[in-house]
């Protein structure tokens, strides 16, 4: 995959690996943590629910978080298959991790203790993990938001560390091409409105706002009806 194939990405929007049904979003753990995720598929002890944990769409995010999955307690990294409800929900109940110009900072403090989910848009990266012009969203989930996450939303957990290994052996090499094309295909995720404003989301679902890109797959569902 040519990770520059869309000539002009939103500014704030998700670029994910998802179906109709669910999302794949990505965390690194140590070993311990990882491996018993994937024996019991969920995420169980050693991990902790009482600490806010991070969910990132973006596997080239993941992978600057990571250093390739060199970091210490960041030697395993994880696609988290989730529903999309789940998902959605986590966003609907969110509150920015920073105000923004235009936000009463008393107000936002109190709704921000009110929520169990935090974003934030940070800059996406390249393979050289240098900032690109457009963000890449993550979400931290604390209190009821990581029980649903753990106990309801998760359907399968995999591992791909060695993927992510091979692709940091790739680019250090100079092996752009050889890791574009090892590199997992994500695609613009598009939000519910009211979803999209809470998070500060470029775009909607098709006939929830003015500019609205299609759902993948929708066009050809046009076209053949």
């Amino acid at each position: 995959m040519d990770q520059d194939s869309d000539p002009s990405p939103s500014y704030r929007s998700i670029r994910a690996l998802y179906t109709p049904t669910t999302i794949t979003v990505y965390q690194a753990y140590n070993t311990p943590i990882a491996t018993a995720a994937l024996a019991a598929h969920k995420l169980v002890a050693p991990f902790r629910r009482t600490r806010m944990t991070w969910i990132k769409p973006s596997f080239l995010w993941m992978a600057y978080r990571s250093g390739w999955a060199t970091k210490p307690n960041q030697e395993r990294i994880l696609a988290i298959e989730i529903t999309r409800e789940g998902f959605e929900w986590a966003l609907a109940h969110a509150r920015l991790s920073h105000p923004d110009n235009a936000t009463d900072r008393e107000e936002w403090e109190k709704k921000k203790a009110e929520c169990p989910v935090r974003v934030q848009w940070d800059p996406e990266r390249d393979f050289a993990f240098r900032p690109l012009g457009y963000r890449s969203l993550q979400v931290g989930l604390g209190g009821e938001a990581v029980d649903r996450f753990v106990d309801e939303w998760t359907v399968g957990i995999r591992d791909v560390t060695g993927l992510m290994r091979e692709l940091g052996r790739l680019v250090g090499e100079g092996r752009m091409e050889e890791a574009g094309g090892l590199l997992p295909v994500e695609e613009e995720y598009l939000l519910p409105k009211g979803v999209a404003g809470v998070v500060g989301a470029d775009c909607v679902r098709a006939g929830e706002g003015d500019g609205e890109r299609k759902e993948k797959g929708e066009e050809k569902r046009t076209e053949s009806s």
